[in-house]
């Protein structure tokens, strides 16, 4: 488990912008203590305002007694976090199949009701903690590469103008093989307009853009890199089995684990265009052994949208609570009164949209590894 924890609906697209608990039993939890680092968000010309971040460094707070300790563990004994991270999914996973247990033994008694209404609070009080966790998970990956979270906006926006210092591209971007960072490159010119190799002078021209629509782009972002972490092993895997078996039937990838999203395929289609010029004649052992942008070419629509759905329903929750902290709730994101234009630069968006494909990345792999441990609930 150490090991492997080291390693809603979707949005309308936009056209580019440039166009435009239970108890605990961890006992070392040390009082809260600020991390130290910072990330600095300039309000414009000669402004000395920055944002002030939570203790964690992120837009959501813990909501349960679980995350506040496991946070708490992370600021104070890192080295001890994966260790108690097992501990609390351990116990999560027992306390759920208790109240679970004790439903079914009184199903015949006139307590079923009581146990029945006493394992469905357990069941959401679980799913809370460990929404946290994974939360925290995520978190973790990001200070492994030195990139702090964007907090709220909120707070970081100063006469309707957004900067996002530092950039932190070079480490966004370091997390992916060549070919991932390939496609991530041609989404993000697909979705702000700005292209891979921009020059400096472009990084920093400015542009308009409302909050709900940078909230839509976000989380587009966080599905396309949920959905790159997911097809990439598949090719991976694939391939693998490609070499030890040449005649591998097409029904061996349906036999793979799947997961996708409702509307991610307008995504994945916006890249169609220039991916088929590529792909046009490339037979099954080009498209297994050659680029990972040909190789999701080869998938029919249904298997498109298995690959691109989240496949708990704690990570849809997450990614919901996760952006509302960051943008505002629905509902002001919604208003005219507070859905205002806001002034930032091309590089700040690309930060944010490089975070959000990192986000969804990490949230595979947390999802992964939870599952191991304690059951997710499936989407």
């Amino acid at each position: 488990m150490e090991h492997c924890l080291t390693h809603h609906k979707l949005l309308p697209l936009p056209s580019p912008i440039s166009t435009l608990k239970p108890r605990s039993t961890v006992n070392f939890s040390p009082k809260y203590q600020a991390l130290t680092r910072r990330l600095t968000v300039v309000a414009g010309a000669g402004a000395s305002s920055h944002c002030e971040f939570s203790s964690l460094n992120s837009p959501l707070d813990p909501r349960t007694r679980s995350g506040k300790d496991l946070s708490s563990v992370l600021q104070n004994h890192p080295q001890l976090f994966h260790l108690a991270v097992a501990q609390e999914l351990k116990q999560l996973a027992d306390e759920r199949q208790d109240a679970r247990c004790r439903m079914n033994l009184s199903a015949q008694s006139h307590e079923a009701c009581l146990h029945r209404r006493i394992a469905q609070l357990k069941e959401q009080q679980c799913q809370i903690a460990v929404e946290d966790v994974m939360y925290l998970l995520i978190f973790y990956k990001f200070s492994e590469v030195k990139v702090p979270l964007v907090p709220k906006l909120s707070k970081c926006i100063y006469n309707d103008r957004l900067e996002i210092l530092p950039a932190k591209d070079w480490e966004l971007e370091s997390i992916y093989s060549l070919e991932v960072l390939e496609m991530i490159r041609e989404h993000v010119t697909t979705v702000i307009g700005l292209r891979a190799n921009s020059s400096v002078t472009d990084n920093w021209a400015m542009t308009k853009i409302t909050r709900q629509t940078l909230g839509r782009v976000y989380v587009a972002s966080i599905l396309y890199g949920y959905f790159l972490k997911s097809v990439s092993l598949r090719h991976r895997l694939e391939r693998s089995l490609f070499l030890e078996s040449q005649d591998l039937h097409l029904s061996c990838r349906t036999s793979l684990q799947e997961m996708s999203p409702h509307g991610i395929k307008s995504l994945i289609f916006g890249h169609v265009g220039k991916i088929q010029s590529e792909c046009v004649g490339s037979n099954r052992l080009e498209k297994t052994h050659g680029k990972l942008k040909c190789y999701v070419m080869g998938f029919d629509p249904e298997t498109l949208q298995r690959c691109a759905k989240l496949r708990s329903e704690e990570s849809v929750d997450l990614i919901k609570n996760h952006c509302c902290a960051l943008f505002g709730d629905d509902a002001e994101m919604g208003s005219p009164e507070i859905d205002e234009v806001i002034s930032t630069s091309f590089s700040s968006l690309k930060r944010l949209v490089l975070e959000a494909v990192a986000f969804g990345s990490f949230l595979w792999d947390t999802e992964e590894c939870i599952d191991s441990v304690y059951k997710l609930k499936e989407n």
